[in-house]
C-alpha cells in the first residue's frame, strides 16, 4: 500500500528545500515564489509544519544563530525527505498525466 498524499504545504516547504537550506523567512519566500503569489504560508503555520516534518525525519536543523536576538534556524531536507518529495512528485505527476488522458479520451480540447 503506498503512502497517502502529501498536505500541499508540506509539499511546498520540501520543494523549497529541495535545492538549498533555507531559514523559515527564506522557506516562505520561495513558497511564494514556487505558487507564482497563491500561496503565503502564515507564520504559525509555516512553523506548525516545520515542525511536523522535523518529527517524521524530513528536515532537520542545519544550522542555529542568534540574529537580532532571535534564534534562527536553517532547516535542510534529509535523504528521506529528498526521496519522499521524489515520490509525492512521481504521484502527483501520474495523477496529472491521467487527467490529461481522460480529457483527451473525452474529447475536450486540452492544452497545457
Amino acid at each position: 500500500m503506498s503512502e497517502r498524499g502529501m498536505q500541499e504545504l508540506a509539499l511546498l516547504l520540501l520543494t523549497a528545500l529541495a535545492n538549498a537550506p533555507r531559514h523559515g523567512y527564506a522557506i516562505a519566500q520561495e513558497v511564494k515564489v514556487i505558487t507564482d503569489g497563491r500561496v503565503v504560508p502564515r507564520t504559525g503555520a509555516l512553523y506548525g509544519a516545520l515542525d511536523r516534518l522535523l518529527e517524521e525525519g524530513l528536515i532537520e536543523v542545519q544550522s542555529e544563530e542568534v540574529v537580532g536576538g532571535r534564534a534562527r534556524r536553517t532547516f535542510a531536507l534529509t535523504a528521506s525527505g529528498r526521496e519522499r518529495l521524489a515520490a509525492e512528485a512521481e504521484r502527483l505527476a501520474a495523477t496529472a498525466r491521467e487527467a490529461m488522458r481522460r480529457l483527451e479520451a473525452g474529447g475536450a480540447a486540452v492544452t497545457a
